[in-house]
């Protein structure tokens, strides 16, 4: 634009109208803004604290444990101090049950939790009635939820009142924990330290950082006992662990104390009562594998093993790997092996796509060695009585020891150290006293909530690895419930899909709409069994993971074993 010398000429822009002058706008800041308060407040509770995007969920604990619930400003003041934004914050934070996200202009959360577990056996034992007894009596400063399977399932029903757990729950004794306090975990009488070494403890990996004991010399007795991942897949642990040696370093190693199972606490059961056979097996295959750190993923449902371990690791002699011990929230699908990565990286639990494995990459991006808790538990016995030993273990022909989680309605629930390759009617008669009087035997779980159910008449199916496939079932962790005359398999298909459905992460379609569409087909009374069975084929077909791959074995199992539970016209469909 020209005009007359000497006078004050610009050019106009395209947001100011022709002939004004230029007009400043408001200053107004954009975005989410950081409350001052939240900010010291967040800031006080990590005191000092690495501020590492990996810690986002312990540091997401570290507000819902002091504050019982996470507000909007707590996570907009702790994405500001990581540098993270505010979604990526909040979308971790809403992902697991655990974390209370109140959002703005919610009602804030009663100070005291109380949470019914409602999975299968605690279903089974009066859950439904405990819960409503709680909503109609606990008032109004204690909030009532329903809760995935705690881990406890030999002591059902249960509650959690805080992190305190009452077994064998009545509202008399949940409220009587609640009026009194009582919401800390009970720590049971375990073995320590100084017993354990007594004991011939550590002396095998001292053996094997003196150079006295070979990796070769482990991963070859490991290999000669047939050892199999004993978290539910079942791999070999001798050939995982030669897979991750392998690899260049740096390496890593993640132990997956997830268990979330419905019908599993094998792991708990360890945990609480040997935790350094544990200890030493994780720290004999992190020296095997070389990892320069091993991060221990223990679900939340677990206050107790979590205080066992923070008290009892420090006692460990210096020298081998940085132990990192990380906390779950509440996230069944993070058991899952590429999950479990996820979230000990900081995110949400979403499985990863398959390959690369995680024995090639993993945690931030390195070969890592995952395994599960009662893997590593077995190393010492095994190295020290030899692979013979624990391969003459086993029943029926099969190998090693098994530790079946049972429940149900037996009369002596709880975890059962057999021979490897029982039957169920083995189980129920030699170790779990038989069936609890007044109800005869009718179906089983043999592998938790994905792993099928079969009728009584099925009893002599050995309980192990490749020995329920055939049937459309498998052993997993070896979670066994025991259903009764009393129960209705229709009913415990129904609570098993309704968990499913609760736990899909929903990253895939399949898994995120089957479980959904197939609880509100299970739920309308009669079964469409041609499009159930269609779902299914299509949840196991194209799901990302195990979760919606198996999450169907319940429904197909109950179509094709029992049909005796389908009305004539049903069955006609």
């Amino acid at each position: 634009m020209s005009g007359t010398s000497g006078s004050d000429h610009r050019v106009v822009t395209a947001f100011e109208h022709p002939g004004e002058g230029r007009k400043r706008a408001k200053s107004t800041p954009k975005g989410r803004q950081v409350d001052p308060q939240a900010l010291t407040e967040v800031e006080a509770l990590l005191d000092g604290r690495s501020y590492q995007r990996d810690l986002l969920i312990e540091h997401l604990h570290l507000i819902q444990d002091y504050y019982h619930q996470i507000s909007a400003a707590h996570l907009a003041a702790l994405a500001d101090l990581m540098k993270l934004s505010f979604a990526e914050v909040f979308e971790t934070a809403t992902f697991y049950a655990h974390f209370d996200v109140v959002k703005e202009g919610d009602s804030s959360i009663p100070p005291l939790t109380i949470r019914v577990c409602e999975s299968i056996t605690c279903a089974m034992l009066g859950a439904e009635k405990l819960f409503h007894e709680l909503t109609a009596t606990a008032g109004p400063q204690v909030r009532v939820v329903r809760a995935p399977c705690v881990g406890r399932c030999d002591t059902a029903p249960v509650a959690e009142v805080g992190h305190h757990f009452v077994d064998n729950a009545t509202a008399e004794a949940v409220l009587a924990a609640s009026a009194a306090g009582d919401t800390h975990a009970h720590v049971p009488d375990y073995i320590g330290y100084d017993a354990y070494k007594a004991d011939g403890g550590y002396r095998l990996l001292e053996h094997l950082r003196s150079g006295s004991t070979t990796p070769d010399a482990i991963i070859d007795a490991l290999d000669g006992g047939g050892l199999r991942g004993l978290g539910g897949a079942g791999f070999p642990t001798a050939r995982k662990w030669k897979s991750v040696r392998g690899m260049p370093g740096p390496r890593l190693m993640a132990i997956n104390g997830d268990e979330g199972e419905p019908g599993t606490f094998k792991d708990r059961f360890y945990l609480e009562h040997d935790p350094h056979r544990f200890i030493e097996g994780m720290l004999i295959g992190a020296a095997v594998v070389e990892a320069t750190d091993v991060y221990i993923y223990l679900r939340d449902e677990y206050p107790a093993a979590r205080t066992i371990l923070e008290t009892e690791i420090p006692k460990l002699p210096p020298g081998g790997p940085v132990i990192h011990l990380r906390r779950g929230a509440g996230a069944y699908i993070c058991g899952e092996e590429s999950s479990l990565i996820e979230s000990l990286e900081g995110k949400r639990g979403l499985p990863r796509h398959k390959p690369p494995f995680p024995f090639q990459v993993g945690l931030f991006g390195r070969p890592t060695l995952i395994n599960n808790v009662e893997t590593v538990y077995w190393v010492r016995d095994i190295v020290e009585k030899g692979g013979e030993w624990w391969k003459a273990q086993g029943r029926n022909g099969s190998v090693g020891l098994r530790s079946y989680s049972v429940s149900g309605r037996v009369k002596n629930p709880g975890v059962k150290l057999t021979p490897s390759g029982l039957t169920i009617r083995e189980l129920i008669e030699e170790y779990c006293g038989g069936m609890q009087d007044g109800h005869a035997f009718h179906a089983y779980l043999p592998g938790g909530a994905s792993g099928g159910i079969l009728p009584a008449h099925m009893d002599d199916i050995p309980l192990d690895f490749g020995k329920l496939e055939q049937y459309g079932c498998f052993i997993g962790s070896a979670a066994v419930v025991v259903m009764s005359d009393h129960d209705d398999v229709k009913d415990a298909a129904l609570n098993l899909t309704k968990f499913f459905e609760d736990e899909s992460c929903g990253q895939c379609t399949p898994c995120r709409s089957g479980t959904q569409k197939a609880v509100m087909l299970m739920q309308g009374g009669l079964w469409n069994r041609p499009l159930l069975t269609e779902l299914a084929k299509c949840m196991r077909d194209a799901s990302i993971c195990g979760l919606g791959q198996a999450a169907s074995n319940p429904i197909n199992s109950v179509m094709t074993y029992f049909p005796e539970e389908f009305p004539a016209a049903e069955a006609a469909e």
